[in-house]
């Protein structure tokens, strides 16, 4: 498993989401946190430079691999903070691995895939990507982005990013352990304070996720951003950083 570390302090843990990376993601959050803190960005498999036999993924397994390079990487209970498939993630390790986790962040992330809408966006994700790369790009960006940031993109940014590299060749299976989420009976083992974030114009996850997150982890805290995307902070991550901070700083 690969992972990054920055900065020197007590441990702070990023966990990125599907078809995300540790730059990618985090890239322009690192420097948010690293004067004071160690921050460590796992990639999980299929991402980054992590690699392993294939086979398909479980949320056990990427649970185990966020717990392994934390406790190779920094010493003592951490700060974890995890996005879309980091947040699943992250709240697995909360759950089974408590003496590791001493505050908890899920950013737009979800309970369980069982519903019907769920398992229907999931399914078609994974069929565009088998099918038509393009298309799955295109329906990544209408779904990931609010339509608000998709104007700010522009013309020319929107044509650019059909033309980059994205996505990583490990997506799928990423994908496909998205479609089979289900933590309900994990999140009530979940004793950290907890900071459950969500995004009111976020049409891959919907805000309904992170609702059923707050309501299943006792004393848990729900912030819904106005007029956000599943993607739209990637631009931007000040307001992120700042409820971040503001939480992970509290007494």
């Amino acid at each position: 498993m690969h992972y990054e570390v920055d900065g020197h302090g007590p441990g702070l843990v990023l966990v990125h989401g599907t078809g995300g990376d540790a730059e990618k993601v985090f890239g322009n959050v690192v420097d948010h946190f690293s004067e004071t803190r160690t921050v460590v960005r796992p990639n999980l498999s299929g991402s980054g430079q992590t690699t392993d036999d294939g086979s398909e993924l479980t949320v056990d397994l990427i649970a185990e691999q966020v717990a392994a390079a934390t406790r190779a990487a920094v010493s003592g209970p951490v700060d974890l903070l995890g996005f879309s498939l980091g947040a699943v993630a992250a709240a697995a390790v909360a759950a089974t691995r408590p003496e590791l986790v001493r505050r908890l962040v899920l950013v737009a992330g979800w309970a369980h895939s069982t519903g019907p809408r769920d398992r229907y966006y999931f399914r078609t994700w994974r069929q565009l990507l088998d099918t038509d790369r393009e298309l799955f790009k295109r329906f990544s960006a209408l779904t990931g982005f609010s339509p608000a940031a998709l104007d700010r993109f522009g013309h020319q940014g929107l044509a650019d990013s059909l033309a980059d590299s994205w996505p990583p060749p490990g997506i799928g299976r990423q994908i496909e352990l998205g479609g089979r989420v289900d933590l309900r009976p994990l999140l009530p083992a979940i004793s950290a304070p907890t900071l459950v974030v969500g995004f009111a114009d976020d049409a891959m996850i919907p805000v309904e996720g992170s609702r059923q997150l707050h309501a299943a982890i006792a004393g848990s805290r729900l912030v819904e951003v106005e007029d956000q995307g599943h993607m739209d902070w990637f631009a931007d991550p000040s307001g992120l950083v700042d409820l971040t901070r503001e939480f992970l700083d509290a007494s």
